[in-house]
């Protein structure tokens, strides 16, 4: 840990000069030897690095949010091209730069933050070893080597021996109580900001090794934390948990207010959001007018989460516009237009089509349907039972002789049934 710090020893003095400047700042307030003014020294650094750093945070969102988009396609790639490595390489460089992903663009923050960190240890482990560095002189030095942080000094480690803790006036076990509880709050706000990204801000309609890739780094990376972070002076603790509580924060921020499409956080914002409109009738800011006219540009590509924000304003009687607004009226369903639908005829009761009720056409065979004309004159006519039937009996079609079981034909009804005897041949 000392040889790569002393790499980084280019920028000691940059740094060192602006923990001095804030220790000016706080020591008037606190006193110049004490642990608050060179603790919130070292935490305002922190702030002072991490808000240089937003542009690289956003584009670290960015990045993620494309590569979980692009893990389906990356995939297929390497399903397709499996025996030609290099012409899978070649594919995927392709996909990156038709989308415009960069992948190393997530672990941005944490490497242009490697500087920074590095050169601070090296600061403190200099004050521990009683020596100026950078622009801390010697009355710096000694202040600082009298700073305490909840009785723990300031350049104290987990592993420091008995004497050399003593040296700067405090007991081992104190410096070892707060060592290890600020490595156990490292550790945890580590797994919880990881968690969080996870279980909320994650597409859980994509499937991906990407995603058990980032699972695995959830349990992993707080415990490389907990190992590395015995070696850590207390000042650098200070400012390790300090950069993770930020990240933390910053990352709650985002998923509350942009999170990625699909993921569970998306679903409660467009829930908070619905509220609003619905309450107030109106979008009522810009950023979220903007988000409205994204969901409906969407058309049949939304997602279930945003399917379901466009029916919840349906069913509150507003219609989401093309610019984000919403005005109140009855939605249609998705490709039905506002034109008036074709009525379709209504279908008779079940007791009239037994009756007869409907009208029946006047020749079946004909295969037309009779006129509206004559349909009107057949009904206003009058029906009695009475009537009789002036058809001729010739123009009734023939039925057919039906067969008994005998083989004979049947008789007519009053007739005597069974072979007739014939008559004698003198009576006629």
């Amino acid at each position: 840990m000392d040889t790569i710090a002393s790499f980084f020893s280019f920028i000691t003095t940059p740094v060192s000069w602006v923990i001095v400047q804030f220790h000016t700042v706080y020591g008037a307030i606190f006193g110049p030897d004490t642990g608050w003014a060179w603790g919130l020294s070292i935490v305002s650094l922190v702030v002072l690095i991490r808000i240089c750093l937003i542009p690289l945070f956003v584009k670290q969102i960015k990045s993620t949010r494309n590569m979980q988009v692009l893990q389906p396609k990356m995939k297929a790639i390497q399903e397709r091209y499996k025996n030609d490595k290099q012409r899978q390489s070649e594919e995927m460089m392709k996909l990156y730069k038709e989308t415009g992903t960069n992948p190393l663009s997530s672990c941005l923050p944490i490497l242009a933050q490697s500087p920074f960190f590095f050169a601070l240890y090296h600061v403190l482990s200099s004050i521990a070893s009683g020596k100026t560095i950078g622009v801390i002189n010697q009355s710096l030095l000694d202040s600082a080597r009298q700073a305490h942080i909840f009785g723990a000094p300031l350049a104290a480690k987990f592993t420091d021996s008995a004497d050399k803790v003593a040296s700067l006036d405090a007991t081992q076990i104190s410096v070892r109580v707060v060592t290890a509880i600020m490595i156990v709050l490292m550790s945890a706000s580590q797994f919880y900001t990881q968690r969080q990204l996870m279980t909320k801000n994650v597409d859980l309609t994509v499937k991906t090794p990407y995603m058990q890739q980032q699972k695995m780094l959830m349990y992993i990376f707080p415990l490389i934390f907990m190992v590395m972070g015995i070696n850590f002076p207390v000042g650098v603790l200070v400012y390790w948990l300090t950069t993770n509580v930020w990240t933390m924060g910053q990352q709650m921020y985002v998923i509350n207010q942009n999170p990625t499409p699909g993921s569970k956080a998306q679903d409660q914002y467009l829930q908070r959001l619905l509220k609003g409109i619905t309450t107030h009738n109106e979008v009522r800011s810009k950023r979220r007018r903007n988000i409205v006219s994204a969901i409906v540009a969407k058309g049949p590509d939304r997602n279930d989460n945003e399917r379901k924000f466009i029916n919840s304003l349906s069913k509150s009687g507003l219609v989401a516009q093309a610019d984000g607004t919403v005005i109140k009226g009855e939605a249609l369903p998705e490709g039905e237009s506002h034109a008036t639908k074709r009525q379709q005829p209504k279908r008779q009761p079940k007791s009239k089509r037994h009756t007869g009720g409907g009208q029946q056409p006047a020749s079946k065979t004909s295969g037309t349907k009779p006129s509206d004309d004559a349909a009107d004159a057949a009904d206003a006519a009058p029906k009695t039972s009475l009537q009789k039937n002036e058809e001729p009996k010739d123009s009734q079609p023939k039925q057919p002789p039906r067969k008994n079981g005998s083989g004979g034909a049947r008789a007519k009804a009053g007739a005597r049934k069974g072979q007739q005897r014939p008559k004698h041949p003198t009576k006629k």
